[in-house]
């Protein structure tokens, strides 16, 4: 067995690069950013009012003072003429500040009489303008590797980009195999089971923004296995679930060997999970999964996430891990990484309960996952750990 850190820096080396592409700022949602982008003006392009009000010089701004309206800035449409002491433009928020103007006098501090404004006897300092440029001027960036957020998006647009360079989203198939397997909705034998784990995984590569190719359940034969492999032609990741163990139905990985696969490593020093595998079959990765559904989600997580973010670009490095008080003690961990299925307890995390890596229903109502380090000796409740949110 290999650590976990050592299997996954392996897995970060075997894994490919996928290339940049262009797309439209609308489908940029989620996906990395592969090359900076450049303002190409700025935001605001004139000095703008910040509120509704009056445009004055600021001499002008003082408590009762009598000017003289003569022209309205609404937003989208500059009044052309250069306000002089005595006089007011009508404006509104997102206006050009006219020439000549370097206040705006909120309209809840004025009142109009025919063409005439009346300010009122207290008004509020703030000159209520946003100068040129004050978000961000020709030429700023939005720096490249970062995922796309709703902001990033709404910045870009304000920036006059209409498309982004971002990295191509990975391909990922996913086969699942075994006997036992049917798919939901089907009609399980009294000794079959339904298919799960791939759905989950599925998930998990697009909120990843990968692209998940489900490939049919295949069966413990050799020959079936290798034409399910055959539909992975073209995937940037090949991600099997089950078979990964020794025993003797246990076929995955000499299907990969018939294949052609390189085989880095098999076998992690993790709980649940230590059957992984993981090697290149021709250009792309391959990860063999276990088959318990616990299994083959928590190494997803651990394994799979990072290198699908590496793979676009992203850091290469585990997930961010934060710390918490436990609400229970626990025992000494054996000499495997533990990934405990956790639930909040106030401000404390519980990771009691059974472990059992084929309870999904545990996991789906788990909010985190405490990280115990091989051999880590018995904690107290209060004691803080690592953990990974869910």
């Amino acid at each position: 067995m290999i650590p976990v850190a050592d299997a996954l820096d392996r897995l970060f080396a075997l894994a490919p690069r996928t290339g940049p592409e262009v797309v439209a700022l609308v489908q940029a949602a989620g996906r990395v950013l592969a090359a900076d982008v450049v303002a190409t003006r700025d935001q605001p392009p004139f000095d703008a009012s910040a509120m509704d009000g009056w445009a004055v010089c600021a001499a002008d701004a003082l408590p009762g003072a009598r000017l003289a309206v003569v022209g309205e800035a609404p937003a989208g449409r500059a009044w052309q003429g250069v306000v002089q002491p005595g006089q007011a433009v009508r404006i509104f928020t997102g206006g050009p500040v006219p020439a000549g103007a370097d206040r705006v006098v909120i309209q809840e501090d004025a009142r109009r009489d025919g063409d005439t404004v009346i300010l009122g006897d207290r008004l509020e300092a703030a000159a209520n303008i946003r100068p040129r440029g004050a978000d961000f001027a020709v030429g700023a960036r939005v720096p490249a590797p970062r995922r796309l957020r709703p902001a990033d998006l709404a910045l870009i647009a304000a920036m006059n980009v209409p498309a982004v360079t971002v990295a191509r989203a990975p391909e990922v198939a996913i086969l699942m195999t075994g006997d036992e397997l049917v798919p939901p909705g089907g009609d399980p034998g009294p000794a079959q089971i339904v298919a799960s784990n791939g759905y989950g995984l599925a998930a998990m590569v697009r909120a990843e923004g990968g692209v998940p190719r489900l490939l049919p359940v295949a069966p413990d034969d050799p020959g079936l296995l290798a034409a399910a492999l055959d539909l992975a032609r073209g995937a940037d990741v090949v991600v099997t679930v089950g078979g990964a163990s020794v025993g003797d139905h246990d076929l995955v990985a000499g299907a990969l060997a018939t294949a052609g696969a390189d085989m880095a490593f098999h076998k992690v020093a993790i709980r649940p999970g230590k059957p992984l595998m993981a090697g290149r079959l021709g250009d792309a990765l391959v990860i063999g999964l276990p088959g318990n559904p616990v299994s083959a989600l928590v190494c997803g997580m651990v394994f799979l996430v990072p290198v699908l973010r590496a793979m676009q670009g992203l850091p290469a490095r585990p997930l961010p891990r934060a710390q918490a008080p436990l609400a229970h003690a626990l025992q000494p961990n054996g000499p495997r990484e533990h990934y405990m299925r956790a639930t909040w307890d106030g401000d404390r995390l519980s990771a009691g309960g059974s472990q059992d890596s084929s309870l999904l229903s545990v996991l789906s109502t788990a909010d985190a996952l405490v990280v115990r380090p091989p051999d880590d000796p018995a904690r107290d409740a209060g004691d803080m750990a690592d953990y990974l949110a869910l």
